[in-house]
């Protein structure tokens, strides 16, 4: 393998995020990368996010161009991508987490306790638009899409108060220094499942030396670990991005915690599930297995106590 083609969407995020992965690809493989940009369904529609078909919008291009053979290797947003597996397709490595929290970007230097009565807030996401009811249910929040710069540019223009962005993503452009936004604790405002972290996937089977060394040397054990919790919940639920669901989890002295909370979509009703498991050790074997386990419990929680009767999602046995 002489050059190593790795797949992104087009937008400066996905291109910012994928060429930081590029980087790492090829030192720790010592040959070039190439970006290939695949246009998705989700880049090129105006509908709303949850009206798109829910997650996978953003990833199905990149997949099949995965799979004809069309690049190497493709990254995508954690958060974006189903739990469901894709045939032919493996995650290869999870780099080391970002920030996995939310930032309220609003004029003025407001937060979310001191924005007026009625305030307009964009969002596209359903969790959110729950979380932003949950504990403001004056505010009016409005439905958007857009890039990062197009986000932030609606609040400059006073078309919006203020715009809910991750943190991660802020980050990754370079912008959070020109953003004097609230950071929104993962304790009390718990992120999507997955979020600030990166999958980069491959196709199933043997690996070219360069691209396995790599991705070895890439992934980050604990990140790998604490995104499978996380995300397990949400195929436990069968739950996508239509679906208000937040997660955190973490490793500390020794154990892993996992909270969810899962949201009515107007925000008046939530339900909150946290547990820990102690792993037998810190490979990425026994973390995945402790994940696997308290996924598990945080899951059947929050099915008995009631989840499906309010917020749109399945589940599974």
């Amino acid at each position: 393998m002489s050059t190593i083609r790795i797949g992104t969407r087009g937008s400066a995020l996905a291109l910012a995020q994928t060429q930081a992965v590029a980087n790492r690809i090829a030192a720790a493989a010592g040959t070039e990368v190439e970006l290939v940009v695949i246009t998705t369904h989700g880049d090129t529609s105006k509908e709303p996010l949850s009206g798109l078909g829910g997650t996978g919008v953003f990833a199905s291009a990149l997949r099949e161009s995965l799979l004809n053979g069309d690049c190497d290797a493709i990254v995508h947003s954690f958060k974006d991508l189903p739990t469901a597996l894709y045939p032919g397709l493996v995650v290869g490595a999870t780099p080391r987490r970002a920030d996995a929290r939310d930032v309220l970007c609003a004029r003025d230097g407001l937060t979310l306790e001191t924005l007026p009565e009625g305030a307009r807030v964009g969002t596209g996401s359903p969790r959110r638009v729950a979380q932003l009811l949950n504990a403001r249910p004056d505010l009016h929040v409005v439905d958007i899409r857009g890039n990062v710069d197009t986000r932030l540019g609606r609040v400059a223009a006073g078309d919006l108060d203020a715009v809910v962005l991750a943190a991660a993503g802020l980050s990754r452009l370079g912008l959070l220094s020109a953003v004097e936004g609230e950071y929104l604790e993962l304790s009390d405002w718990p992120t999507a499942p997955g979020q600030g972290s990166l999958a980069i996937e491959v196709r199933e089977g043997r690996l070219d030396r360069p691209l396995g060394t790599a991705l070895a040397a890439i992934n980050h054990a604990t990140s790998q670990a604490t995104t499978t919790a996380e995300r397990l919940v949400l195929a436990r639920l069968e739950a996508g991005c239509a679906a208000p669901i937040g997660a955190m989890a973490a490793i500390d002295d020794g154990l892993l915690f996992l909270t969810a909370t899962v949201y009515s979509p107007d925000g008046a009703r939530s339900i909150v599930s946290s547990h820990a498991a102690t792993p037998d050790s810190h490979s990425v074997t026994h973390l995945v297995e402790a994940a696997q386990d308290v996924s598990e419990r945080v899951a059947r929680d929050l099915i008995q106590g009631g989840a499906a009767d309010f917020a749109p999602m399945k589940v599974t046995s």
